[in-house]
């Protein structure tokens, strides 16, 4: 909206004597300028709008008065203070910043409406479950087959649209892997779009699993975002991805803006998600950034770099695969089902190891840092 403002200033003020004067407002059409302003506008909104949200909350009684699988399991010693009663649903005040801030901030094309709508989608599906479970008072929220077929209806829609635009087939049909210069399979259309597939539903699903420890997910999800910042930038930038030999994307600098906004809101919501929580996030806000952070790694031809960047919540997806899959393979054959971890997923095994919260939250920050740091070295290593 900026944007649009800024230059439609400009061309009313042409040939007049406000043309000198106005002439400033040029700087918005860099996407570095308003990159800058989408994560402080972000971080301040979030800021002001943070207290509010948790009174609304409170006031709505949406808080976690039921209890979480970790609880269902065994009692966790290292949770000192109890998380009963606090709001969730703060996911809501990420995707309304988040959205506000782009919408504000970017100049529209058809990748920055697809990741909002995404967002938007998922938030709406995180939201159906945080509010069965509230409603309900016990863990089971939305079924998982309702989760999987909204995630997957909705990477299918996004995966069809994009493969049948002729300016985004390609982001389908060439399939691009980290430390290689080319695409490993081109005109691969149904491998592409299962690739985009699993890119969304996966990365949706990883952070909503590694949402279960204060200010885990959101740091860990910043962290990733920083790397796409930069990943989304230099795919929009014809001469920086030619250098760096990797696919330019026409329209993808705009993502930079919107990854910007991203790490505004993630900051701001930190703010009040750091330990001890004030809110959580709950699915409302885990399905839609881990959706979001899927669909951008998409359509800049990086979803595998996503698999590096994002290597906390592989793990913790993984843990979570493994111990239902060993547990029910054991129950199977020997009628007694056996885990590989202490606890699932990844996070609650180092708590029952005896590690304190932020020990694993801030290890675990460690750890994404060190997995960003390896994604960003595939802009050089090919």
């Amino acid at each position: 909206m900026i944007y649009y403002l800024a230059h439609y200033l400009q061309e009313q003020a042409a040939g007049t004597e406000w043309a000198d004067a106005l002439s400033v407002l040029r700087v918005f059409r860099y996407i570095t300028v308003r990159s800058a302003g989408a994560a402080l506008t972000a971080l301040l909104l979030s800021l002001w709008l943070g207290p509010r949200m948790i009174a609304w909350l409170k006031e709505l009684k949406f808080g976690q008065n039921y209890r979480d699988r970790a609880e269902e399991q065994g009692d966790l010693k290292a949770r000192i203070l109890s998380k009963k009663g606090t709001p969730t649903m703060g996911g809501l005040m990420i995707v309304l910043v988040l959205d506000f801030t782009a919408l504000l901030w970017t100049q529209w094309n058809e990748l920055v409406v697809l990741t909002l709508l995404s967002v938007v989608v998922l938030a709406g599906l995180g939201f159906y479950d945080d509010y069965a479970k509230i409603t309900r008072q016990s863990s089971a929220g939305a079924t998982s087959v309702v989760k999987l077929t909204v995630q997957t209806t909705l990477a299918l829609f996004i995966g069809v649209y994009l493969w049948r635009l002729p300016a985004t087939a390609t982001l389908i049909t060439e399939v691009h892997v980290p430390f290689f210069k080319h695409p490993v399979l081109t005109g691969a259309g149904l491998a592409g779009l299962a690739v985009a597939v699993l890119t969304i539903v996966g990365s949706s699903n990883a952070v909503n699993l590694t949402d279960g420890l204060d200010g885990l997910a959101i740091g860990c999800t910043v962290i990733v975002a920083l790397v796409f910042l930069i990943m989304t930038y230099i795919a929009g930038n014809a001469i920086a991805a030619r250098y760096l030999q990797v696919p330019h994307v026409p329209g993808a600098g705009e993502l930079t803006v919107i990854c910007a906004a991203l790490i505004g809101a993630g900051l701001g919501f930190l703010w009040f998600n750091c330990h001890p929580a004030q809110v959580f996030m709950g699915d409302t806000g885990s399905l839609a950034l881990g959706g979001a952070l899927g669909l951008i790694a998409l359509l800049i031809h990086q979803p595998f770099v996503l698999v590096i960047a994002g290597g906390v919540f592989v793990a913790e997806a993984a843990s979570v695969m493994m111990q239902t899959g060993w547990f029910k393979l054991t129950r199977l054959r020997t009628g007694t089902g056996q885990r590989v971890f202490l606890k699932a997923p990844l996070h609650h095994h180092f708590e029952v190891k005896g590690w304190y919260e932020s020990q694993v939250v801030t290890r675990f920050y460690i750890l994404s840092i060190v997995c960003a740091l390896v994604a960003l070295s595939t802009l050089k290593l090919r």
